[in-house]
Formats: C-alpha cells, sequence, structure tokens
C-alpha cells in the first residue's frame, strides 16, 4: 500500500497489489466509451473482471475567475480520446485524510466509473458514493473507498451494478460564505459540485452500461450529510437524479447551525488585501493559489469555520421543518449510525458533573444550552448510562482515558450529532409510509480500544467489503480493521456490502432486515460477535435523552 500511495497508481493496481506487477501482460485492449463530450479509454482488469474509467471530469476546473463560483459543466469536446487510466487530484483539504496522498489540487473536480465487464449493452443500477472528512477533507482517491470489492461483491450475488465515486471542493473552497456570497449565487459549492455530478450520470452512464434511472446516492459522516442535502435540496424539489439514497451517519437534519459568520469573509479578505476591493470576491479569485491556500492552512485561517448555509436556494430553509412537512425526495433509504458515535465527537477530560454541565452551557459545538436546558440534559443522560451502547468489556475499576465521565457526555455529543437525527429521520420516513430501512452498527474493528467502542466510521470497511484493508495503516489513520478477527467479522463485510448492493440494485436491502414502521419502528443491528451477525432491535434505547433532543428540534437548534 505504502508503494501504491507513493507512485499514486490507479485503483485497479491498489487492489491488486499482491499479484505481480508483470500480471499487467494478461489484459485486454483496454475499453472505451463514448459520451456527450468525447471518447474516453481506460482499464480492463482481468483478475477483477472489471474496467476502470478513472479522473473523468465533469465539470470546467474550478479555478481563476470560476473560483469560488458554482460548477460549471464541461462545454467543450475532446477532438482525440481522453486517458482515464489514472485518479486525479484530490480537492484541497486540510487533515489526515489527504496525509497518504500527494497530488492535491485546485483543479479537482473528476470522478470514477467502475463497472463489472461483459455488462456494456445493459442497464445496471449505479451506486454513487460521497466521501466524508467533515466538508474539509477526503477525496473518492481515498482507497478505503476502493470500488473494486462492492462491485465484485454484486457480481458474485447475481446483482450487478456500477459504482461511481466523486471529488468536491472542501473548506473555504467548496464552503466560502459571506454576504457577496450569497448575493452572488455562489453558496454550498461543495453540494453543488455533487450535484453537478449526479447531473453528469443522467446525461453519460448509459454509455458505461448503466441505468440513468436507477442511480442510488451514499455517503458516510459529511457524506452522509450531503445525501440529506440532496434528499432536501431546493425545497425538496425531486430532479429525479437518483432513486434512493444511504446515509451512513449523517442526516438531512443536523443538530447543529448552518448559520454563517458574515465577519469570516470580512476578515479573510481584509488580511488578504482584498478589504477596499469593489468586489472582494473577485479580488479572492485573483490571489495566487499558493498563497490562498497557505492562508487557509494557517493559524488564522484554520481559526474560521466554512459551513454549508441557509442560502434560500439550494439550502432554502430548516431541513427538519422540510421533512416535518414532506418537503423531501421521497425515495427509499438506508439509514444508521454506530453505537458509540460519541467517542469520536465528545471531548476530553470530562471527569464531573461539574465538567459536563460546563461543556453544555459554554461549548459553541454542536450548541450552547440554557442552565435549565443543562439540567434537562444532565438528567437523561445519568451517570451510570449504557443503555444502547457497547459495553466497555474493561473491570469495573477502569477510567477512560477521556475522563472518568466520558461514557455519560459521549453517549450525549453522539445523539446529537448523529443518532437523534437518525431516529427522527427514519420516524419522518415511516410517517409518510415511505421505505426506511434503519441500522444500528455494532461491532468494534481491529486498532479501537475497547473503551472507544463502535465509534464513527467503523462501518465503512465493512460496507466496502474492503477485508485487505487498504488504504489503512497511514500515519492518521486506524490499521487494518480486520487484522487478527475472526471470520465473522469478514462474514459480516459480505454481509453489509451484499445488503447494500441489494438495496442498490432492488430497492431493499434484503428480507431479513425489517422495514421502519411506527414511531418506535426496528434497526437492524450488525454486530460480528452474535449468531447470524446481527438483529432486529426495537429502536428506543436511550429513549429520554433522544427525545429531549429530538424535541429542542425548533426551541434549541438552528437546524
Amino acid at each position: 500500500m505504502a508503494l501504491c500511495s507513493w507512485l499514486y497508481l490507479p485503483l485497479w493496481m491498489c487492489a491488486t497489489l499482491a499479484a505481480p506487477l508483470n500480471s499487467l501482460r494478461g489484459y485486454i485492449s483496454p475499453p472505451s466509451v463514448t459520451i456527450k463530450n468525447g471518447t474516453l479509454e481506460g482499464i480492463h482488469s482481468g483478475e477483477y473482471g472489471q474496467d476502470f474509467f478513472l479522473g473523468i471530469p465533469f465539470a470546467q476546473p474550478p479555478v481563476g475567475s470560476l473560483r469560488f463560483r458554482v460548477p460549471q459543466p464541461i462545454n467543450t469536446s475532446w477532438t482525440s480520446t481522453y486517458s482515464a487510466k489514472q485518479y486525479s487530484a484530490a480537492c484541497i483539504g486540510y487533515g489526515s485524510d489527504e496525509w497518504p496522498y500527494s497530488s492535491l489540487s485546485e483543479d479537482c473536480l473528476y470522478l470514477n466509473v467502475i463497472r463489472p465487464s461483459g455488462y456494456e449493452d445493459q442497464k445496471l443500477p449505479v451506486a454513487y458514493w460521497i466521501h466524508g472528512g467533515g466538508l474539509t477533507e477526503g477525496s473518492s482517491i481515498d482507497q478505503r473507498y476502493n470500488m473494486s470489492f462492492i462491485v465484485k461483491k454484486s457480481v458474485e450475488i447475481g446483482k450487478p451494478i456500477i459504482g461511481v465515486s466523486v471529488n468536491y471542493r472542501l473548506s473555504m473552497w467548496g464552503f466560502i460564505t459571506g454576504d457577496e456570497v450569497v448575493k452572488t449565487g455562489n453558496t454550498n459549492l461543495g453540494f453543488r459540485d455533487q450535484r453537478l455530478g449526479m447531473h453528469w450520470i443522467r446525461e453519460n452512464i448509459e454509455a458505461f452500461g448503466g441505468d440513468p434511472k436507477q442511480v442510488t446516492i451514499f455517503g458516510e459522516s459529511a457524506g452522509g450529510l450531503s445525501v440529506g442535502m440532496h434528499l432536501t435540496a431546493y425545497g425538496g424539489r425531486d430532479d429525479e437524479l437518483f432513486r434512493g439514497a444511504i446515509m451512513q451517519s449523517g442526516n438531512p437534519i443536523n443538530y447543529g447551525t448552518f448559520e454563517y459568520n458574515r465577519d469570516n469573509f470580512l476578515n479573510t479578505s481584509t488580511q488578504l488585501g482584498c478589504g477596499k476591493a469593489t468586489s472582494k470576491l473577485d479580488c479572492l479569485r485573483a490571489i495566487p493559489f499558493d498563497t490562498l491556500n497557505n492562508w487557509i492552512n494557517s493559524t488564522a485561517g484554520m481559526n474560521l469555520r466554512w459551513s454549508p448555509i441557509i442560502d434560500g436556494d439550494l439550502i432554502q430553509r430548516k431541513t427538519s421543518v422540510q421533512l416535518q412537512s414532506g418537503d423531501f425526495v421521497h425515495v427509499p433509504i438506508i439509514d444508521g449510525a454506530n453505537s458509540d458515535e460519541g467517542t469520536a465527537f465528545g471531548p476530553a477530560g470530562v471527569n464531573t458533573t461539574q465538567d459536563f454541565t460546563k461543556l453544555l452551557e459554554n461549548a459553541p459545538q454542536p450548541v450552547t444550552l440554557t442552565s435549565s436546558q443543562a439540567t434537562k440534559a444532565l438528567l437523561a443522560y445519568p451517570t451510570n448510562i449504557t443503555d444502547g451502547a457497547v459495553p466497555t468489556n474493561e473491570p469495573p475499576s477502569f477510567v477512560s482515558p477521556k475522563g472518568a465521565m466520558s461514557r455519560r457526555s459521549d453517549a450525549y455529543y453522539g445523539d446529537v450529532t448523529m443518532i437523534a437525527p437518525r431516529r427522527k429521520t427514519c420516524q419522518t420516513w415511516a410517517s409518510f409510509s415511505i421505505p426506511a430501512y434503519c441500522y444500528r452498527f455494532n461491532t468494534i474493528p481491529h486498532g479501537i480500544p475497547t473503551y472507544i467502542g463502535a465509534t464513527h466510521f467503523q462501518e465503512v470497511a465493512f460496507v466496502f467489503d474492503n477485508t485487505m484493508g487498504l488504504g489503512y495503516g497511514y500515519p492518521g489513520v486506524s490499521e487494518n480493521p480486520f487484522e487478527g478477527k475472526p471470520q465473522s467479522y469478514l462474514d459480516l463485510a459480505a454481509t453489509m456490502s451484499a445488503a447494500w448492493v441489494s438495496f442498490v440494485h432492488d430497492g431493499a436491502p434484503g428480507v431479513y432486515w425489517p422495514k421502519y414502521e411506527g414511531e418506535v419502528g426496528r434497526n437492524w443491528v450488525f454486530d460480528a460477535n452474535v449468531a447470524g451477525l446481527g438483529y432486529a432491535e426495537m429502536d428506543d434505547w436511550r429513549k429520554e435523552g433522544i427525545d429531549l433532543i429530538n424535541t429542542w428540534n425548533e426551541e434549541v437548534f438552528m437546524r
């Protein structure tokens, strides 16, 4: 894997690292397709029985005058064959997800298409992956999101699909805010990038053997949030870009704030010499890339938060309100979260009730509570809380390095950020009689301490059936999730990836997984340590706290 990253090799070679490089001699002639803008030539993998078309542009490069602007469709045709044989650069991001990859660029609006060979003349369902990373890091070139394995699984179970993964702009590049930004309609650019990619699929995927009417969008964390934003985009308008949606630890409801700090744009403009410009936005567009990138990555730049906003256009109003009134795209969903999401989001150093109270009343994220609200939260999240959480398997005297009361605070922060919105979303779908399949991931992979539990992101390797652990083991990235684990972990990966494939192919994940029905529906729990690898449960655990959070929807939370 280190060799793969160093050489910046394409996905097909990353997926066959165990094979000698001279296995290339077994390749047949490169596959090609003709799309709206010309002919693409990709790579065929005989070992995986797949064709790869990597680094396909779906928008004009967002550079120069197109920086900080709504993505523009490609308006030219290629006069010669376009080589789609290696990944593009990743979008500029700031975090450990970028560390293994040396090629980062402002010119990054590209996607990848992975298809099983031999289905070129059919219309296969399509899975469109949107990566996570807090809208500040990550990319479709991340090897952890290698589509080879899940596409291979689709063929094995007789439900072949095509996989597509997309890049989108991040941080200030993708979510710049400010009054001038709003007035010129250049808000929420990262979401608009993702959506333009969906329009590209509708226009071009048939050339690859895909069906533009059978697209499922899916994502994790910020990718799951992104999926939720497309379900509610433009007031819930259905542009028929997708027929199903999967949200892993992300939802159309986000209990935090999408309101922007107007001073961010003004302070940034001033510090970069644009404070007196007639159009500060145009001035920022003219700044050399290295100057702007270094400033964003500086102490001053990293202190600013660039995030989605309610712009009256793509995000028209509080999405929680939209859901209540039915203003969302009415398609089947899979929606889930992990048992211990909060160990990734809850702060460290929570040793006493006073520590927890101080956080509730003073921490800006996700929200600040009043004294009365904090008292209610403390009652709903008592010192002995364990409901719905994975046991730590530690001795009674064990104290978490995060703090003596971190399990209490982590439960709250996990519920606010992921689990309460997930439950509310499932309840909403059920209230409108739209199929919703909801889950709880309850398995601790290799490399994760038991006191951390089944925390954020840990289901991803299972969904992608990435039992080789591609993309893991780099600095800042956890170890291979399956290393040293029993066969049940591999079996769970096969089960989860097959469920996701079945949903993409059929609109349902499998007969064992119940639809969410009523105010208290049932989840499917994925657990590698129980017979059958899972079970159905009533979705009423930690009910008091989650009900409180969801009741606060209008009173406390911005969204």
